[in-house]
């Protein structure tokens, strides 16, 4: 009895010391030609232990350019760092995660959400969720990076700050997005909550498409990350998706609506103080919308979906299969939307103006499918049904694809996301792993000859 209490106390320390914020992990980075393109793509990690980076939405790179932040099975439950130049990795999160990481673009922080230690995880987003509190987390990345280097670690406590709890009336969820001044991070509530903050009369949105999402109410909260202080934003009589900032313009919110697939109207702008809430791009029944996200100072870049072939969707409507398989949307169930009859591609909605543009489209296939740009105006990429990825000059509305080969069985989809100086893109992919499913991070250059191009 004696042995096995020791056996377990030892299995204990064990398990914490590998869970430690700041553990440093080899590097595997590995440069490889792309079979197809034969663009040059610099996977930072190479092992098949399950990794993926943070959502197209969402910032990726460090305020010093050096490190991006990844989610990884190397330590479950936890958030990991890797040096782009020397592939090196430090964990850095301990006591968990839920939802979106955000990384700070002005400062060497981190910020995410997480249940308070010894209570139960809530259930997902939806019906009869049963109230819960979250805590918002702090993590100075300069300190622990730098004490992770010297070999002179401390508690997790001297790194990791609790920014504040949400009371469990909001029924809070992990979806979270900081704030352009980087003072408030946003995040949703339950339907109860939501429901308290509607105009009374409003009509509430049922459920839409196949996959029986897309129902209200739903809405947005936020915390002060410096003081804790909760403020109510907005309430809308539909289900919330994926929320992100504008980073350039404090107080700009932009979110969608959720339904898993096709939207009636997919997405949403509104003001930190609850006003201006609008369509982002007013769309119409035949266009399929998805996977914006907000590229500079003034624009949203989104896919108007060209996926579906019109005879196949007429021959799907009358047999009344679905067509199975990785990638969505060619059931019959969601409606008249997503063929090529009417223009689609990869558009860029001007948050001023409210003009939109279509700035290039795939001949052919899919279309392009989860999109970012690069801040100053010169690139858009976006992937495809088949994981490929394409660039596009602004400029001369020249496509090019980028890179092929990404597995179309890897557990994700690439994702693209353009670095903040415009020169590369982040995604992941299945391509190393034997499995074919094991996802990597991976960069991949904007070419040299691209970048040397002068403006017209």
């Amino acid at each position: 009895m004696k042995t096995n209490t020791l056996l377990t106390c030892a299995l204990l320390l064990t398990t914490a010391a590998e869970a430690q914020i700041g553990r440093r992990f080899p590097s595997e980075r590995r440069v490889v030609r792309d079979p197809v393109t034969g663009t040059e793509l610099t996977f930072l990690t190479s092992t098949p232990v399950g990794d993926s980076k943070i959502y197209q939405t969402h910032n990726q790179w460090t305020a010093d350019g050096q490190w991006l932040i990844f989610r990884s099975g190397r330590v479950k439950g936890e958030a990991l760092a890797v040096n782009e130049k020397t592939g090196e990795q430090v964990q850095v999160t301990e006591g968990g995660y839920t939802g979106m990481l955000n990384v700070a673009r002005q400062a060497m922080k981190l910020y995410f959400m997480r249940q308070p230690p010894g209570t139960a995880a809530p259930a997902a987003d939806g019906a009869n969720r049963p109230p819960a509190t979250l805590q918002i987390v702090e993590v100075d990345l300069g300190q622990l990076l730098a004490d992770s280097q010297r070999g002179k670690l401390k508690k997790a406590s001297a790194y990791q700050r609790v920014c504040g709890t949400t009371p469990a009336a909001l029924q809070a969820g992990g979806d979270m997005a900081l704030d352009g001044d980087e003072t408030w991070a946003y995040f949703r509530v339950g339907k109860e909550e939501a429901a308290r903050h509607l105009a009374p009369g409003t009509k509430l949105e049922t459920e839409f498409g196949p996959r029986h999402m897309g129902a209200g109410p739903a809405g947005i909260a936020a915390m002060n990350v410096r003081t804790g202080a909760i403020k109510y934003v907005v309430s809308v009589p539909f289900q919330i998706g994926h929320i992100q900032t504008n980073p350039w313009v404090p107080g700009e919110i932009i979110f969608c609506w959720e339904t898993g697939g096709k939207s009636p109207q997919r997405t949403w702008t509104v003001q930190a103080d609850g006003s201006g809430l609008r369509p982002l791009y007013p769309e119409a029944p035949y266009e399929w919308v998805t996977h914006e996200a907000v590229i500079s100072k003034d624009e949203v870049a989104l896919a108007i979906m060209g996926h579906r072939p019109v005879p196949a969707l007429a021959q799907e409507a009358a047999a009344g299969t679905p067509v199975a398989g990785a990638n969505p949307g060619q059931e019959a169930a969601w409606g008249p939307s997503g063929t090529r009859e009417k223009p689609t591609g990869l558009g860029i909605v001007n948050l001023r103006t409210r003009e939109m543009t279509i700035a290039g489209q795939t001949p052919s296939g899919s279309g392009l499918w989860h999109v970012s740009g690069s801040p100053d105006g010169r690139w858009a990429v976006g992937d495809d049904f088949a994981r490929n990825i394409y660039l596009l000059d602004r400029r001369t509305h020249e496509l090019r694809l980028l890179s092929a080969g990404h597995k179309t069985t890897a557990a994700d989809h690439p994702h693209p996301t353009m670095s903040p100086d415009g020169t590369r893109i982040e995604i992941q992919s299945a391509m190393l792993s034997a499995d074919n499913r094991s996802m990597n991070i991976c960069i991949i250059p904007v070419p040299a000859e691209w970048l040397a191009r002068k403006a017209e």
